[in-house]
Parts: C-alpha cells; structure tokens; sequence
C-alpha cells in the first residue's frame, strides 16, 4: 500500500516514514496514550473515516499518513483514492480508514500533520514550477529544513514537480563564503577542495559579485556555481560571462514574486529555502463515518 501511495517520480525511502511515524506518535500519545479516546469510546468499536482536501493543492504524505493509521492498528483498511503529487480541488477525497476507532481517533493529528505539512510545501513548489515553466531553469529546495523532516520534506518538493539540491553536508561540495575567507580566497579553496574530492563528487562555489565569478572561471576547478543575492540584470551578465562552462545556481531570498525574472535571466537553476520553511499548510480534515 506504501508503495502505491508514492509519487511516481519521487521515492521515499521505508526507513525514513517508520523513524518519522515513530516519533511523531510518541510525542502526540506520550506516557498514557489517547487518554480521551479510551475513556469516551468502548472497546472493540469499529469505525470508518475520510480523509479530504479542504482546500486545492497538491498532495503529499500519504504513504506516512497510511503508515501512522497501520501503526496503530495493524489490521486497519485502507483504500486510496489517488496517490502522492496529485492536483486536487476542494473536497477531494484522498484516503478512506476502516479500523478499530480507538485507533483511528489516536491517529487523525498525527497523520494529518503529516499530510497537511508536506501537502503545503508539495503546492509551494508546484507554484514556482509553474511561474518559471516558460524557461529552462529549474526550482531546487535547500537545506533550510525542519530538523528530523529533511528526508519527508524534500519528499514534497519532488511531489510538487521541484528538485533537490544536496541533502546534507555529505553529498556534495558547496564552498561558502566562510569557507573562502578561512581558506585565503577563491583559487586557494577550489584548489583544496579539489584535492580532497572523490571521482564522483561535485564541487560548487558561491560568489557574491562579478569580480569572484571571474576568479572561479579563471582557476577552473568547479562544476557549478551559486550566485547569491544577485539581481536578474547582474545575472544575465554572469550567464554570459559563464558561457555554458559550468552549472549556474541563482540563491538568496528567491521568493514567487521573484521567480519568474530570476529563471528568466538564463539560469540553471533557482534554490529556494522558503519552499520547506515558510510554505503554509494545506487544510486536510479527516471525518469519522460510524
């Protein structure tokens, strides 16, 4: 059933649902469990809900939402009625839970959290593909993430049609600006850097101005680079300076009204760290049907 809830472009592995699901209910049920649930509700009770769009979006955290009814009760019916990364209007219906009532009670804010959370950014960057698709560039997320959801959270951003850039400091070499003043400049840390690197690892630099954009071209040791903060007219200067020699990354307070020039500019690529931090989340209810 997991698997049939994922998007079909985005994989999300099994381990990251279960640690998820794992601390999110124990944080909701705490030392006592649904306290409520087990004094109002008799033992044994069966009961039926539905989960829904209360509003339009795209949609994503089913399979987590699946696995929070499932690890309470094991034996609970699920039938989905479409699948992470779908467009949905108002209304929609997404899951219908069949259970022990007990359980779906104790369940319903922690799957919803996790639906509505990661629905809200999937819409987000469903948004900036949309204000850019006239381009060549594409939306990437960063790591400006909600610490214990990286995983779930860059999930979304490819449920919405986005991107990921590295997903930890491990994956990738990304050289900051303190990286350079503590290295002694730009072909001072590309070269270290560059030694230190294996076959298959990437290594980006991030300038700030035009000047160190030529500096970075000039040593030749980078794959991309990340231009921070600039405006779309310095970019297109640094677009034809670059010349299709490397990846060019546009960062900084990239927002949906500034989207669209951004891309327009001739960039790579747009990060965006407001896609996981500040995306507002989707309204998704759960009614029980008894």
């Amino acid at each position: 059933m997991t698997d049939a809830l994922l998007c079909p472009d985005a994989f999300l592995s099994p381990l990251a649902i279960d640690e998820a699901v794992a601390r999110a209910l124990a944080e909701d049920l705490g030392r006592a469990g649904d306290v409520t649930s087990v004094a109002t509700v008799p033992e044994g009770t069966r009961g039926r809900a539905v989960m829904a769009a209360r509003e339009a979006g795209v949609i994503a955290g089913l399979p987590v939402a699946a696995a929070v009814f499932r690890r309470l009760d094991p034996q609970v019916e699920i039938v989905a009625h479409l699948r992470d990364g779908a467009k949905v209007a108002a209304k929609a219906a997404l899951l219908t839970v069949a259970g022990d009532a007990r359980a779906l009670l104790a369940a319903e804010r922690t799957a919803l959290n996790f639906v509505g959370h990661l629905s809200g950014i999937a819409s987000a960057a469903a948004e900036f593909v949309s204000r850019i698709a006239h381009t060549k560039a594409r939306v990437c997320c960063t790591r400006k993430t909600t610490p214990g959801l990286r995983a779930l959270q860059k999930y979304a951003v490819r449920c919405g049609g986005g991107f990921n850039h590295r997903f930890g400091l491990d994956d990738a070499i990304l050289i900051k600006d303190n990286h350079i003043a503590v290295a002694g400049g730009v072909g001072a840390v590309l070269a270290r850097a560059k030694a230190c690197a294996g076959h298959l690892v990437k290594i980006e630099i991030e300038v700030d101005t035009l000047d160190q954009l030529g500096e970075v071209l000039n040593v030749g040791l980078a794959d991309a680079v990340l231009l921070d903060n600039m405006d779309p007219a310095t970019l297109q200067e640094a677009v034809a300076m670059v010349a299709g020699r490397l990846t060019i990354e546009a960062s900084g307070g990239i927002t949906l009204a500034t989207a669209k020039a951004i891309a327009e500019s001739g960039v790579d690529y747009l990060s965006s760290g407001a896609i996981t931090h500040s995306s507002p989340n989707l309204d998704v209810g759960l009614d029980v049907e008894m």
